[in-house]
């Protein structure tokens, strides 16, 4: 498939590998009363499932990470939270995509009770707490930052070859420059890890944007 039919249009970034534990998360909406209480074995990826712009949904400064040795233990630690705050059940804020919402996880007014009773949860059991989450996930994004000049480059290449055709490239355009600004977003000069064509090109789209 080439770039013209679209193989790069849902790329969200480089795949990562799971480290291979599992860890609870508490995950407060930015502008909504409710909070998302769940597991996962690559956060990253869950909240990237999540929403595509799960750095500006979610407040990453209120959020925090039980880190866990087993699947097991996240969801004892899971359950625990779910069965504190089962009155306060509601559904997934209508941002939140469908097919990764996890419907039964959502709570509202909940916060900040529920981060709390999970670094409570944490403590008994001798597990690490990881707060705020923004650190973190700069640290997960800049362990594969080679991954992303490459894969920068071929998405890059992937807009120039769809124009070439007469493709439109939004969804393109709009999936390059989702990924720099997650970075931005976690504090890593994205433009330090991009080629320069792309650099130029992201500066250049910002500043007609902002317009």
């Amino acid at each position: 498939m080439n770039a013209a039919s679209g193989e790069w249009a849902d790329a969200p970034l480089p795949r990562f590998a799971s480290r291979g534990r599992a860890f609870v998360y508490v995950l407060p909406c930015r502008d909504h009363d409710r909070v998302k209480l769940g597991f996962a074995r690559d956060p990253l990826k869950r909240f990237m499932d999540l929403h595509r712009r799960f750095h500006a949904f979610f407040d990453l400064d209120r959020g925090l990470l039980v880190a866990v040795d087993t699947v097991a233990d996240a969801r004892a630690i899971e359950r625990a939270l779910h069965r504190r705050f089962a009155e306060a059940h509601t559904v997934a804020p209508l941002e939140v995509r469908d097919a990764a919402a996890g419907y039964t996880e959502w709570f509202e007014g909940v916060e900040p009770e529920a981060a709390t009773l999970a670094r409570t949860l944490a403590a008994d059991g001798g597990h690490a707490v990881i707060a705020p989450l923004r650190p973190w996930l700069a640290d997960r994004l800049s362990d594969h930052a080679d991954r992303v000049y490459d894969w920068a480059a071929r998405l890059y290449d992937a807009i120039a070859e769809a124009q070439a055709y007469g493709v439109p490239a939004g969804r393109l355009e709009a999936t390059l420059a989702l990924a720099i600004e997650r970075y931005d977003a976690v504090g890593i000069r994205a433009r330090d890890l991009l080629p320069d064509d792309v650099v130029r090109w992201y500066e250049q789209r910002h500043a007609m944007l902002a317009r």
